[in-house]
């Protein structure tokens, strides 16, 4: 997809998401409902989903797409990486990534973006994952920090 077709696709869900969010103040059906929305409307989303922080643990929250990993093993992966470095994290070939953790042998490419709370703390992260390579960039970082800001703004 070329930046400027995906960049006005992001707006246009970005839209869409601010207008469906406050139709509930609970936090876990707004999460729910950006999951829908960017993976039925982003074509190379393979999985789109939350891995929360509970306990110095990493656990599933809600997904689209393939059964998932359901905890990640502390200090391995994508995702463990964008909380321990507290940003995003965009992964263009997810075999080249030291201590990828494969819940699906399918996944080519992985974005992972912190979640923070309205106090400002990360909560855990929004992950993506692509069966092509090199399928994220900067504008995935940018409009997927703008949209997940949404849960906590409206």
């Amino acid at each position: 997809m070329k930046k400027t077709q995906k960049q006005n696709r992001y707006q246009r869900i970005y839209k869409q998401l601010s207008e469906l969010l406050p139709e509930t103040n609970d936090t876990l059906a707004r999460m729910s409902s950006v999951i829908a929305v960017l993976h039925n409307k982003m074509d190379h989303f393979f999985w789109t989903g939350y891995y929360f922080l509970k306990d110095g643990r990493l656990i599933v929250g809600p997904y689209q797409g393939s059964v998932a990993c359901q905890e990640l093993e502390k200090g391995k992966g994508v995702c463990w990486t964008g909380i321990e470095r507290q940003e995003s994290v965009i992964v263009p070939d997810v075999e080249q990534f030291p201590g990828h953790i494969a819940c699906d042998s399918r996944s080519k490419s992985e974005i992972v973006v912190p979640v923070r709370n309205n106090k400002d703390t990360i909560i855990g992260v929004l992950d993506i994952d692509s069966k092509e390579h090199n399928a994220f960039d900067s504008t995935d970082e940018q409009e997927l920090s703008r949209i997940i800001r949404l849960i906590y703004e409206l």
